[in-house]
């Protein structure tokens, strides 16, 4: 499983809506600088911010207007917006991240292990000069309360182990998963249907 998801993150492999995802992606690792290893993570998100609108200038990848009246809920990270009864849309902009790539490669690792809430990257929106990634993602009703206990079990079989509060990492993988709280996953005939994830990357990820 390790070798395939470090395919994905590469982009040697596809995942459910992972083509614009990747292609973003490879695009700042194929620009950024050499020196890149000596600049604090400011300054790496900074130049990647600027690599992101000059990518969508030259690719027609943004995203002109927002239905501020769909509005639903934000959080620190993001806002939500409703597109219709199937689907809503989400502004982030990788405040949880030190880096845009880092944010990618969480929709890649969400998209990889829960498909039916697969993030699909359909442009970039600026506001007030801050940079937001524009993601669509499947609309969850939810008809029960969400039980933590049930979250650390689905998690737990599936290699998982809970750290602390609702955070969770896979050591087999090197990947940290978080704040899995029950706004964040929802439950739907006894189903559970994870909507905003927090992946990390560890150096182990990367190790053979």
């Amino acid at each position: 499983m390790k070798n395939e998801l470090q395919n994905i993150i590469s982009g040697k492999s596809q995942v459910r809506h992972g083509n614009s995802i990747q292609t973003i992606s490879r695009y700042l690792r194929e620009s950024e600088s050499a020196s890149r290893a000596l600049k604090s993570s400011k300054q790496i998100k900074s130049e990647e911010t600027a690599l992101i609108k000059q990518f969508c200038d030259r690719n027609s990848f943004w995203i002109t207007y927002i239905n501020i009246h769909a509005f639903i809920s934000s959080g620190a990270e993001q806002k939500v917006y409703l597109q219709n009864k199937h689907k809503v849309i989400k502004l982030n902009d990788s405040i949880y991240y030190e880096s845009w790539k880092d944010y990618f490669n969480n929709l890649l690792l969400n998209n990889y292990f829960f498909p039916d809430t697969a993030y699909q990257l359909i442009g970039f929106y600026e506001q007030a000069e801050v940079l937001y990634a524009v993601v669509e993602q499947k609309f969850v009703q939810s008809d029960s309360a969400t039980e933590l206990e049930n979250v650390k079990h689905f998690l737990n079989s599936n290699g998982f182990v809970n750290t602390r509060n609702n955070d969770y990492f896979n050591d087999e993988l090197g990947i940290i998963l978080e704040d899995l709280h029950d706004e964040n996953v929802l439950t739907f005939y006894n189903n559970l249907f994870f909507i905003d994830t927090v992946f990390y990357l560890t150096d182990q990820f990367y190790q053979l």
